[in-house]
């Protein structure tokens, strides 16, 4: 290869490489050819979580105190009993039994996977909350922090060990409720844009003026061939019909199948 050539992809390589914008999102395929992609939590969530959990965990611990006092040595031995199982096994009970979320997670929305995005499992569980005073050393979670720091995916040296990662939580969509009205085939040909426009039209109605909607209706008059209220009343039916809604009946009864699919 010629020296001029080969600057020349070394340029082009570095640049490409230079220009490679950084994000939070950890991506992978399943064996079933489906790409999946969640949000990676930094150390600034995870250090705000893990304070929740260590208020919550010291709370049980003096009120556990309070009750044990008169318990005498028995009291004590006892309430470091509680320390232990609440210090290596309150994170391990959360993430089995609430969906990889401690109360201190749940907070900030953020849960513990495993990197193939499947729930975590018990082993993986105990294994990252058991290395943590791995993380510890020498103080204050120092090799904790610089290996989040150095990592791409946020992972502490217990998540590199269990394979584990501690991810965005969306919350799950709430179902939006649709006009009232029966719904109506849509005029033959529609476009797919305005297919998708009349869907979002009838999604937004509670949060739409009729004025705006009106507005919006009497653009795509041409095409539907009505006016004024009826034109809304007729999008919003078009709308339910796109969305999944058929009639079941003569007598007007429907039945949502909500379809995710776009009429075509």
């Amino acid at each position: 290869m010629h020296p001029s050539t080969a600057r020349s992809t070394d340029s082009s390589t570095s640049r490409s490489a230079a220009e490679t914008p950084l994000d939070t999102l950890y991506q992978i395929e399943t064996p079933e050819g489906i790409d999946l992609s969640v949000q990676v939590a930094g150390p600034v969530p995870r250090i705000l979580a893990y304070a929740v959990d260590l208020l919550y965990r010291t709370l049980i611990l003096v009120i556990l105190g309070i009750a044990l006092t008169f318990a005498g040595k028995a009291g004590v031995g006892f309430w470091l009993l509680g320390s232990f199982i609440l210090e290596w096994f309150y994170p391990v009970f959360f993430e089995m039994f609430r969906g990889g979320q401690t109360p201190g997670k749940r907070a900030f929305s953020l849960a513990v996977v495993n990197d193939n995005l499947t729930p975590i499992s018990w082993g993986a569980s105990i294994m990252r909350n058991l290395l943590r005073f791995a993380d510890f050393l020498p103080f204050g979670y120092c090799a904790g922090m610089i290996s989040m720091s150095a990592s791409r995916y946020f992972q502490r040296l217990g998540d590199y060990a269990a394979g584990t990662l501690v991810v965005y939580r969306q919350e799950e969509a709430k179902p939006v409720a649709l006009p009232q009205v029966p719904p109506a085939p849509p005029p033959k040909g529609l476009k797919l844009q305005d297919q998708q426009a009349i869907i979002s039209l009838t999604e937004r109605s509670t949060a739409l003026s009729k004025e705006r909607q009106q507005e919006l209706a009497e653009i795509l008059e041409p095409i539907t061939g009505h006016r004024g209220e009826a034109s809304i009343r007729y999008l919003h039916g078009v709308g339910r019909w796109l969305l999944g809604t058929r009639q079941k009946s003569a007598t007007g009864a429907a039945a949502d199948t909500r379809d995710k699919g776009v009429a075509q």
